[in-house]
């Protein structure tokens, strides 16, 4: 069909009926004047253009590198040549099977696929394209990861092992409060009110172009100011203090980004070495392994089976909304119902009956 300049639109479909579909809707937005296209722009140069206009000055570093590496290792080199109007939506089906049979895991396809989808919608704004190819395609299954979170029994093993560790507090902290890694380790003094038993999350330390540096939260919720079990307090009062003997012994050496987990010499702490000396210590205490962000998962799990409200379990966490609280926690559902049967009987029945 030919467009008002001269050029030709094509289209294409699985039958005849869809292509006759797909030529009436060119048709009548070309009568109307609203008929949209990419101007002969490649997807590749059109995903550089998103990146840098509209990516970039919007979001967080770390959201940015997401998005960009989805691009250039995984969208462009397999879709980067094809004409942007030209994009279908086999072209996307083919590129999240190329990406599964490399390996990839469905959380990996599944995120190429929402940036290609975001980055396609913001052309559909730009009218330079009319339907988004990406939105037409099913993302693969998510296989949700097992949490593995602490019984009471094996917390108290893990917190009596790593007793006098040198980063104990730290993975007291996560495994007591909840707080996730990057969390963790952006902790610095000026976050700490010891007197007052706070600890305020205020940034997450995440490596960025080759450096680790201090981003603020994702959302609103993630900044909070958390009460402190006074274990905790007693921890972080004796990790103070090992951290000044440290600092004393470095002399001029010291970098005082007043980080509360440090190295021997005040840098900020790796998150694959606190990682690594995790496994380790659940190995010397004889504990099955499991990830470091199951420390946050176990704090949640032990709270709410003591029967803790879910909402302040929400709040302690730094959840959106208290939806997601319970979604990643109904394995212990079943047993608040329980509890809360027992606790009606009590009420009712004055525990005569137990």
């Amino acid at each position: 069909m030919s467009l008002p300049d001269g050029r030709r639109a094509y289209v294409s479909g699985r039958s005849r009926e869809e292509v006759r579909q797909k030529l009436n809707d060119v048709q009548s937005s070309r009568d109307a004047g609203t008929f949209s296209d990419g101007g002969g722009l490649s997807l590749g140069a059109y995903l550089d253009q998103w990146l840098d206009q509209v990516v970039k000055p919007s979001v967080r570093p770390w959201t940015y590198l997401g998005y960009e590496v989805n691009v250039r290792l995984h969208i462009k080199p397999s879709l980067g040549n094809r004409p942007l109007d030209r994009v279908t939506p086999m072209d996307v089906q083919g590129l999240m099977n190329r990406k599964t049979k490399e390996g990839l895991s469905p959380k990996s396809v599944r995120h190429i696929r929402a940036t290609l989808r975001a980055a396609l919608n913001q052309a559909i704004k730009w009218d330079l394209l009319t339907r988004n190819a990406a939105t037409r395609v099913e993302p693969p299954r998510l296989v949700p990861y097992e949490i593995r979170p602490f019984t009471p029994d094996e917390a108290r093993r893990f917190l009596d092992h790593i007793r006098g560790d040198r980063l104990e507090a730290l993975y007291s902290v996560a495994l007591t409060m909840g707080l996730r890694q990057g969390e963790a380790l952006g902790l610095r003094w000026r976050d700490v009110d010891l007197d007052r038993g706070h600890i305020r999350v205020a940034n997450q330390l995440q490596r960025v172009d080759s450096r680790l540096v201090l981003v603020e939260p994702k959302t609103r919720g993630r900044r909070r100011t958390i009460v402190m079990p006074a274990s905790i307090g007693v921890a972080l009062r004796l990790h103070r203090q090992r951290q000044l003997l440290e600092r004393d012994r470095a002399g001029s050496s010291w970098t005082d980004g007043e980080f509360v987990f440090s190295t021997t010499s005040g840098w900020p702490l790796e998150g694959t070495t606190v990682t690594r000396r995790f496994h380790e210590l659940l190995d010397q205490a004889g504990l099955p392994q499991r990830r470091f962000h199951d420390l946050r998962h176990s704090c949640a799990t032990l709270l709410l089976v003591q029967g803790v409200s879910p909402k302040v379990v929400q709040e302690l966490l730094g959840h959106s909304d208290i939806a997601m609280t319970m979604n990643t926690y109904s394995h212990v559902i079943p047993e608040l119902r329980r509890d809360a049967a027992d606790r009606m009987d009590d009420l009712i029945t004055g525990g005569r009956e137990r």
